[in-house]
């Protein structure tokens, strides 16, 4: 009697044939979807633990220099000499706008707790910003403080206010 033949099976794309996975692991797809949400958990906790008062003082910098920039368009278009005060003169003020056209009325208070405001180079005759009407006003830089958080405002004369590095 004759030994039986040994049967090899040859894997194939047949019906009935299950291929068998040569390696495990994961593929890339796999680690790129987990890499994705690890850096979406990540940074939504960042937001999540950002200090509030930071917050506050970054949105006060931003609404501040959007004002002083209209300000001075406003200064410039109307050749009036447009200045910024930071404390207003009525009961209710935070700061001011000096010289803009009546017909023009910004905002006057912080839209949380006051900002503690420091202009460097400020006199006592000129206590605050001058916004214009020349196209080019000289450089200047404004301190804001809320709480222990600090940020500075700067222009240095042809471009726009802006949050600057602090010295």
């Amino acid at each position: 009697m004759a030994a039986p033949a040994a049967r090899v099976v040859t894997p194939t794309l047949a019906p009935g044939n299950k291929p068998r996975r040569a390696a495990s692991g994961f593929t890339l797809i796999e680690l790129l979807i987990v890499v994705a949400l690890i850096a979406i958990t990540s940074a939504t906790i960042t937001l999540a633990l950002r200090d509030p008062m930071e917050l506050q003082l970054q949105r006060e910098a931003q609404r501040l220099a959007a004002l002083l920039e209209t300000a001075r368009a406003e200064s410039r278009a109307s050749g009036l000499t447009v200045r910024w005060i930071p404390k207003g003169l009525k009961t209710g003020e935070d700061f001011r706008f000096e010289g803009l056209p009546r017909t023009l009325q910004l905002p006057t208070r912080w839209l949380g707790e006051p900002v503690a405001v420091q202009i460097e180079n400020a006199t006592a005759a000129n206590p605050g910003l001058t916004l214009g009407p020349e196209p080019i006003i000289p450089a200047q830089r404004l301190r804001l403080q809320l709480g222990n958080q600090h940020l500075v405002l700067a222009t240095d004369g042809l471009a726009a206010f802006d949050v600057a590095d602090s010295p």
